[in-house]
């Protein structure tokens, strides 16, 4: 019900048919006596204004509806059931034509529309896409031990359906303050370095590296270049290549620049369908060619850096689809996806001996930007 004066019922406020059905060939007056209240005319005078409105135009709509009731009960069970029937049929019909209707839509993104999706704020981050994986057996392991600890890198520990895994990657935040907290994800060198102790540990104990890029670069602040932000994602790539245990690399969101080079050196490297793969974003690509940032569209066409561009230059090794309109739509489901991918890449890649590793991983990464004509 509405309130008192101070908020009457607005002037053309909607009649219900299912509610004046109940009281067809009823008057106002008799519906407000039904339900419990006095008809006061002083309370509710936008009502006495436009009860002959009212009564004028809902009576031949209350007959039709009358008239539908009578029918539904004159049906037979047979016939009751073939309209449910095909009233199902409509509301299948209507879900594949919505669902095929959003295939078309996200099979044919743009680039610029993969970045966007690669950085929709609910997508899973690096510690959701862990917790999925590892079913809460994750202990995280902290600090480089020279200077400090990187929010923005995170690694430790976890099991994978029973195969124990080393597991690095950056932390972007799920929030303002986690973000803030976390560096946007942009890791300093102590990050990089720290990710290189726990890979050493991992080649001590035979234990397979799983790393998770999700980073809009290194970060690019003046302290980190004092403390050799350069010099700790050079080391990084140096080691990586010939590390003696597996490595097995998935872009899950952004991947820029070296940034992402610095823990993405891996015997197979997979990206999420929506994600991208670069040496510098669009924005600042378009900043540094057109002196602008309204050409980011054009940029990151120019770029090639959606999952199908990577594959078809060779710099990935395969595309991992997502659940249909990105994987912040079902977290488990994509992170399952995930999981397949990487039991299988292990299994293939643990039978093969270090030294044949390593020499592949050398081979693989040489023969990048050389062009054949």
């Amino acid at each position: 019900m509405y309130g008192p004066m101070t908020n009457p019922m607005p002037k053309h406020a909607p009649i219900r048919p299912k509610f004046l059905a109940r009281f067809s060939g009823a008057d106002m007056s008799d519906v407000f006596r039904h339900m419990g209240g006095a008809f006061d005319g002083q309370r509710f005078p936008s009502l006495v204004a436009g009860m002959s409105l009212v009564n004028a135009e809902t009576g031949e709509r209350l007959a039709d509806i009358a008239m539908v009731d009578e029918l539904k009960a004159a049906m037979t069970a047979d016939e009751s059931a073939t309209l449910r029937a095909a009233s199902d049929d409509i509301n299948r019909l209507s879900y594949e034509a919505q669902e095929k209707a959003k295939k078309d839509i996200y099979k044919n993104l743009t680039a610029w529309q993969r970045v966007q999706l690669s950085r929709h704020p609910n997508r899973p981050y690096t510690l959701e896409h862990i917790t999925n994986l590892t079913n809460g057996t994750f202990l995280e392991l902290f600090g480089d031990r020279n200077f400090k600890d990187d929010k923005a890198m995170i690694g430790g520990l976890g099991q994978i359906d029973g195969q124990s895994y080393m597991i690095i990657g950056q932390q972007k935040g799920i929030n303002t303050k986690m973000r803030q907290y976390r560096n946007f994800g942009m890791a300093n060198p102590e990050g990089y370095r720290k990710a290189l102790r726990l890979m050493k540990m991992a080649e001590k104990f035979g234990i397979p590296v799983l790393t998770l890029v999700d980073t809009p670069g290194a970060y690019p602040g003046l302290e980190a270049e004092e403390r050799g932000q350069g010099e700790a994602i050079a080391r990084n790539i140096f080691e990586m290549i010939r590390l003696k245990t597996p490595i097995i690399t998935v872009i899950i969101g952004e991947g820029a620049s070296g940034g992402a080079l610095g823990i993405g050196v891996g015997d197979r490297v997979f990206m999420l369908e929506n994600t991208w793969y670069s040496v510098i974003s669009p924005e600042s690509c378009s900043s540094i060619l057109w002196r602008s940032w309204n050409y980011k569209e054009q940029a990151a066409e120019a770029l090639k850096l959606t999952a199908d561009d990577m594959l078809g230059n060779g710099l990935i090794d395969g595309i991992i689809p997502e659940p249909l309109g990105g994987a912040h739509l079902d977290m488990e489901a994509a992170a399952n996806i995930v999981k397949e991918v990487i039991k299988k890449e292990l299994s293939v890649l643990s039978k093969l001996d270090p030294q044949d590793r390593i020499m592949s991983r050398i081979e693989k990464f040489g023969k990048m930007g050389v062009v054949v004509e």
